[in-house]
């Protein structure tokens, strides 16, 4: 563990601020993930009627019924932990017996079996998974990955799956991000051999630090590493963008989508995202024979998203509260005021913001989710309709929604 007086005296040489100090900015800051680049603010010309405001339905998905359907399995933002019902980010796209999740926030996959998707049986948890997809490797999108891969042996009924669950993520990054703020020293990197790595690398990093007890039940149990189960695979953007410091992607041309997995009548495709300074950052897109689901991940407003939108039956998109954005950045020192607003409020999408872009997006139903804070009411949420046309819903735990 680190000296908390070492540490005490390198914030202090870098940044000229107590550790006290400097704590509350990161606290703060570490609500939503992210960075603290500016980007130029969203507008819209569609930005007028209201919508309706709907709850979807609430419980097990077993009350749609729906062939394909979003389940929310969890909607709170940011690592940090709040006294609020919502488990941390993650969403399902189910068709028919198949379930594909994206990301896996704190707590999410315990709410698969309030959400009926678990698979019959006590030792079946994840048997119905067909494929999980991370739109990004922050933590409050990733904290259950290592819980998921490595139960996931006992959790199949002993690994008896049909075919490997399929993961798909970003690759490893090489050009590290931007140091903020602009001009402090360079930070002592976490694993400098390899800093930045991709979900594959993360995966190999996971099934090491739970050796002890693989290696406990693969000898004891007559089992075998979760390895086996699982098939990982990172997005190739190779043809579209090499990550830069920034982390802000390109435009890519109308229409574009980058190619991630046909599961027989389900395609998933993707498109690049602005999280920066993270980067590679992905939304996906399900299309089922029933209709379409995008699942935004963290961005700000971003064109490709919209492109990659276009007359979808549901965008599951994230959304902060900016007025509590400038209640927060009020009770920090100055020096930090403008910085930590600039890292909430342009990596991500505000309340006002969110419903411009569904709506310009032609999306019939708007879906709020990864909420930032989990503690702001539904009825302030719900003010996204002024600029969209469509249905808004305002994301619950367990919320079922099906495209009829």
């Amino acid at each position: 563990m680190h000296d908390p007086h070492i540490m005490a005296t390198e914030i202090e040489e870098r940044f000229g601020v107590s550790r006290r100090t400097f704590m509350r900015a990161v606290q703060a800051a570490a609500v939503a993930g992210g960075g603290a680049l500016a980007a130029a603010a969203y507008s819209s010309p569609n930005a007028n009627a209201a919508s309706s405001v709907l709850s979807g339905s609430a419980g097990s998905a077993g009350s749609s019924t729906a062939r394909t359907r979003v389940v929310l399995l969890g909607t709170a933002g940011g690592p940090i932990l709040t006294e609020s019902s919502r488990m941390g980010v993650s969403t399902a796209i189910v068709y028919e017996d198949r379930v594909y999740v994206v990301d896996l926030g704190h707590g999410s996959h315990m709410n698969l079996y309030k959400a009926g998707l678990a698979g019959a049986g006590d030792a079946n948890a994840f048997s119905r998974f067909r494929g999980i997809f991370f739109t990004h490797l922050h933590s409050d999108h990733t904290v259950e990955w290592p819980g998921v891969f490595a139960t996931s042996v006992t959790n199949t009924a002993g690994g008896a799956i049909g075919q490997p669950i399929k993961v798909f993520g970003p690759g490893d990054r090489t050009a590290l991000p931007l140091v903020n703020p602009p001009g402090a020293p360079e930070p002592a990197l976490v694993n400098p051999e390899r800093p930045m790595p991709g979900i594959a690398q993360m995966t190999s990093y996971i099934e090491q630090a739970f050796a002890t007890d693989l290696n406990d039940r693969i000898r004891d149990n007559n089992s075998f590493s979760p390895s086996r189960l699982f098939d990982i695979n990172e997005i190739d953007i190779s043809p579209y963008w090499t990550v830069d410091e920034s982390g802000i992607p390109p435009q890519l041309p109308a229409g574009t989508r980058i190619p991630v997995w046909e599961d027989g009548e389900v395609r998933v495709t993707a498109t690049l995202v602005d999280h920066r300074p993270t980067a590679p950052a992905f939304a996906y897109r399900f299309d089922t024979p029933d209709g379409s689901v995008v699942v935004s991940g963290d961005t700000c407003p971003s064109p490709n998203l919209i492109d990659l939108a276009q007359g979808v039956d549901y965008l599951v998109h994230e959304a902060i509260d900016e007025q509590y954005v400038e209640r927060l950045v009020a009770g920090l020192p100055a020096a930090f005021r403008d910085g930590v607003r600039n890292h909430l409020l342009q990596s991500h999408t505000t309340i006002d913001q969110v419903g411009r872009l569904a709506q310009d997006a032609g999306a019939k139903n708007l879906v709020l989710t990864h909420l930032v804070p989990a503690t702001t009411p539904d009825s302030r949420w719900a003010e996204a309709r002024r600029n969209f046309r469509g249905n808004l819903h305002v994301g619950t735990d367990l919320m079922s929604l099906g495209i009829e």
